[in-house]
């Protein structure tokens, strides 16, 4: 508690926290609390309360933390929001630093914590708390989007790097995104004291009982899920900011643009390259951020009515990997599909086409279980330097091996295109297997074959029948990418990716197919 504390005083001498005077300038005032939470449980809290603005009520902004962050994650932040006007607290989510409990996985209790600091805010501080924001990145933006669903006294929520639903993050497509929850098993075990439901799910996993796992998470994830509780959110009408990162690794982008897509309410989404968190981070300790400076005029709007615009920007914002940002009404606006047929690979260098035309009775076997040169990265360290340094994942596509992944292969762009959206693919595959993994890459290639990935999915196919074949359509993850004149697309289809918990057995094989009436195809949708 006292590094706590040290850490806070250090905080606050940084952001300029100065004594309060009768005349004081704007400013806030800090403090530490220990509120009761759901249950009665600690909840470990920075409270900061405007100072030389009135006596108040002032809008209340509440932030619960990230998974495994203390509450002095927001506090530049928040003393920014407090300074003009609003009333902050930034607590640590339960069972995280000095909060007590266990980690209940954004289960209810955590999800109560929220209502129960608005109350506490309500008899101790000058908040109104019938304007209130619920705020928060990662973990905090999951529990805010669900705390939205409960109490009606949130009136906007701003929900960055989060999650709607929590399978379809962590397992897309039945398969586990291996790398990320072991990453999020062990912070949480260092920085916090794991529930009865971690501890169940973190024993299965760790003795490798992989699909007890899932099966347990896929009964726990519903309640955890903003997406199952859609109609309550839509009933209470919070005024929604939603920011995510196409290359995030832990949620990707697509489950948050469906979760966006049915919203009734205001609604806003920002989506920038970068990997989980990169895009707002620096914004939380309050450097200057594109997606906070979004974020603190909309809900000054929506708390306060300030005629501030915020209201009238495009609902849909998207910036591409040149750092270039658009807007669009809706999502659907973002692009329009554009749909290449897949060809039978063939030739030395066994390649097949992407061509306007639809190519049937085809079928091309690979290898399954062993790895090519293709993957997706490294959870939480490719995305990061894709969205700060512009260093994408590449792959020499020439030495793809042809043995055990599909490679197809798109004409030149005559002039440059705009990607935004989610690609998707429809292929026809006959596993030798009962589980087989398959991972789809879309990559951006130059004139040396050198390819940028744009894009990419999992997909697992469980409990197959052998030797029958299987239609396949999925969505890759969503995307604003500019591809160049004198660039080309190629798609590459393997079995086996380091970042994923992978199904495909060595010595099985997999068969692509596009048989008569139903073609194998790749839609790209196009600004």
């Amino acid at each position: 508690m006292r590094r706590l504390l040290l850490a806070l005083a250090v905080v606050a001498a940084s952001v300029g926290i100065a004594p309060v005077t009768a005349d004081a300038a704007p400013g806030f005032s800090t403090a530490y609390q220990r509120i009761p939470g759901a249950g009665g449980t600690e909840i470990g809290a920075v409270v900061l309360t405007p100072t030389g603005q009135g006596a108040g009520p002032f809008p209340l902004v509440v932030m619960p933390s990230s998974w495994g962050v203390p509450n002095v994650e927001y506090v530049g932040q928040g003393s920014k929001l407090a300074k003009a006007g609003f009333q902050v607290i930034s607590y640590s989510s339960r069972g995280f630093w000095d909060s007590a409990g266990g980690i209940d996985i954004a289960g209810p209790p955590t999800v109560a914590d929220v209502s129960e600091v608005i109350d506490w805010a309500d008899e101790h501080t000058p908040a109104d708390t019938d304007r209130v924001a619920a705020v928060g990145i990662s973990y905090g933006a999951g529990i805010s989007l669900l705390a939205s669903a409960q109490d009606p006294r949130i009136k906007a929520v701003g929900a960055l790097s989060g999650w709607a639903d929590l399978i379809a993050s962590l397992n897309p497509n039945e398969t586990v995104a291996l790398q990320s929850v072991a990453g999020l098993l062990a912070l949480g075990n260092i920085t916090g004291r794991p529930g009865p439901e971690m501890q169940s799910l973190q024993g299965k996993f760790l003795v490798g009982d992989y699909d007890g796992a899932i099966a347990e998470a896929k009964q726990l994830a519903p309640v955890r899920s903003a997406a199952t509780v859609i109609d309550r959110i839509n009933a209470n009408q919070p005024a929604v900011f939603l920011a995510n990162a196409f290359e995030d690794s832990i949620f990707p982008p697509t489950q948050y643009t469906d979760f966006f897509t049915s919203l009734t309410g205001p609604k806003r989404l920002l989506l920038a390259h970068g990997d989980h968190a990169t895009p707002e981070v620096t914004g939380a300790i309050g450097l200057p951020n594109e997606t906070w400076d979004e974020l603190a005029p909309w809900l000054r709007h929506y708390l306060t009515g300030a005629n501030n615009g915020a209201d009238a920007e495009a609902p849909v914002q998207l910036k591409s990997q040149r750092n270039v940002w658009r807007g669009y009404p809706n999502w659907a606006a973002v692009g329009s599909p554009r749909t290449s047929y897949l060809s039978k690979p063939a030739g030395l260098s066994r390649t097949g086409g992407l061509q306007s035309k639809a190519a049937t009775g085809w079928s091309n076997g690979i290898g399954a279980g062993v790895p090519t040169l293709a993957d997706s990265g490294i959870a939480l360290v490719s995305g990061a330097l894709q969205g700060l340094l512009s260093i994408p994942v590449g792959v020499a596509t020439p030495l793809v091996d042809r043995t055990f992944a599909g490679v197809w292969s798109g004409p030149t762009y005559s002039s440059a295109a705009v990607l935004n959206g989610a690609p998707r693919l429809h292929v026809t595959v006959t596993p030798s297997g009962r589980d087989t993994s398959l991972f789809a890459y879309l990559y951006d290639v130059d004139a040396l074959g050198v390819g940028s990935l744009v894009s990419h999915k999992p997909y697992t196919l469980r409990g197959a029948t052998l030797g029958r074949a299987v239609p396949l359509d999925f969505k890759l993850e969503a995307t604003s990418w500019e591809v160049a004149a004198g660039h080309h697309l190629v798609l590459v289809v393997d079995t086996v990716d380091p970042r994923y918990l992978g199904r495909s057995m060595l010595g099985t094989s997999v068969s692509f197919s596009s048989p008569a009436g139903d073609p194998a195809w790749l839609s790209v949708p196009v600004a």
